[in-house]
C-alpha cells in the first residue's frame, strides 16, 4: 500500500485537491478563505499517491484567531486512514493542553435511510471516536420560503425593539433555564445562567452586522415581557437566530407568534430563504418551527472531545 502522506493544503491552487470530496460546503471554502473564515493552514489532506483518502477543515468566525469548529471530515475508504489525519492535525489545530473544536457534519434530512450515506457517517462517527470525540447531539437544519404562510398575529402580544444588551441578558437568563437545547444545558453545568447569556450576547448576538433593531420583544398588553427573536443575517444566511419564552410564559402558545414575528420581518427584506435550527430532542421548539412554515432541508450531527481540565 501507498505511504500515507498527511499535510494542510501548500495554496489555493490545491482546493480542487482538497474539494475531491462531494459536500454541501464545497462551493463556501473560497470565499470563507477571503473572508478570513477559514485559512489554508487549516485545511489539511491525508493523500496516498495522488489521491486524497481523507480531509479535514476547521471554520471561525471573522476575525477570530483560533478555529471554532471542524466542519469538514471526510474519510474514502479505510477508517484508519481519518484516525490518522486527525491525529497529525489536532495538536496542530488544539495545541497544548486545549480541547479540540467541535466537530459538526451536515446530512441529507433522510439519511438513515440511505445506505451509502449511512456507511459514511458510520465512518465519520467511528474515526471521530477513536481519537476520544462522543457524540453530543443531533440537530434540524430549518429553512423558510418565500410564499410560506405566515401565521397572523392574534393580538395576544404587542412586539417593541430590544431596549438594550441589558434588558436582552436579562431575559436569556431566563429562558436558559429549563432550556432543551443540549448546548444550553452542557454550559449549565459549568457556568450560571446569566453567565450564558453573556457569553452567548457577546460572542455572537452582538457580532451580527445586520441590524440590531431588528431584534423584538415580545411583550402582553401592558408591557410585561414574555420573550423575544433575534432575526438576523449571518454571513450565508437570514437567520433566526435565537428565539425563546421566559418560563413564566410557557405553554400558552406564544411562542408561535414570536417566530412568525421574526420571520415576517425577515420575509419583509425579500429574502430567498430564512435558515434555522433546533435540536432534535426539542420537540416543543421543532414543531414550533413545522407550525410556522419551515421544512428540514437537513439534519446537523454534533460531536465533541471531552473537555480538558
Amino acid at each position: 500500500m501507498t505511504e500515507l502522506t498527511i499535510r494542510p493544503i501548500t495554496g489555493a491552487s490545491e482546493l480542487p485537491l482538497f474539494n475531491s470530496f462531494p459536500y454541501v460546503l464545497n462551493d463556501e471554502i473560497a470565499t470563507d478563505l477571503e473572508a478570513g473564515r477559514r485559512r489554508l493552514s487549516w485545511l489539511w489532506v491525508a493523500l496516498r499517491g495522488d489521491r486524497v483518502v481523507a480531509r479535514a477543515g476547521w471554520w471561525t468566525a471573522p476575525g477570530d484567531e483560533k478555529p471554532q469548529l471542524m466542519d469538514i471530515f471526510d474519510i474514502a475508504d479505510d477508517v484508519e486512514d481519518g484516525v490518522r489525519l486527525l491525529a497529525a492535525a489536532l495538536p496542530v489545530m488544539a495545541p497544548g493542553n486545549t480541547t479540540p473544536p467541535e466537530s459538526l457534519r451536515f446530512l441529507p434530512p433522510d439519511w438513515r435511510d440511505r445506505p451509502e450515506t449511512r456507511l459514511l457517517v458510520d465512518n465519520h462517527m467511528a474515526a471521530l471516536e477513536k481519537t476520544g470525540a462522543k457524540l453530543f447531539v443531533e440537530r434540524l437544519r430549518l429553512e423558510w420560503r418565500p410564499g410560506t404562510p405566515i401565521p397572523e398575529p392574534s393580538g395576544r402580544l404587542t412586539f417593541r425593539p430590544v431596549g438594550g444588551a441589558d434588558e436582552l441578558i436579562d431575559l436569556m437568563t431566563l429562558v436558559v433555564e429549563g432550556s432543551l437545547d443540549a448546548h444550553s444545558r452542557d454550559e449549565l453545568t459549568r457556568m450560571s445562567a446569566r453567565e450564558s447569556a453573556v457569553e452567548q450576547y457577546h460572542d455572537e448576538l452582538e457580532r451580527y452586522t445586520s441590524p440590531h433593531d431588528w431584534w423584538r420583544i415580545a411583550t402582553l398588553p401592558d408591557g410585561e415581557p414574555v420573550g423575544f427573536v433575534i432575526p438576523a443575517r449571518n454571513s450565508y444566511n437570514p437567520i433566526i437566530a435565537y428565539l425563546g419564552v421566559v418560563p413564566a410564559h410557557r405553554g400558552k402558545g406564544y411562542i408561535d407568534e414570536i417566530l412568525a414575528a421574526g420571520t415576517r420581518l425577515l420575509a419583509g427584506q425579500d429574502v430567498p430563504r430564512i435558515r434555522a435550527a433546533t435540536d432534535v430532542g426539542n420537540v416543543p421548539m421543532a414543531k414550533a418551527f413545522a407550525r410556522g412554515g419551515y421544512v428540514t432541508f437537513e439534519r446537523q450531527i454534533d460531536m465533541v472531545w471531552p473537555a480538558v481540565v
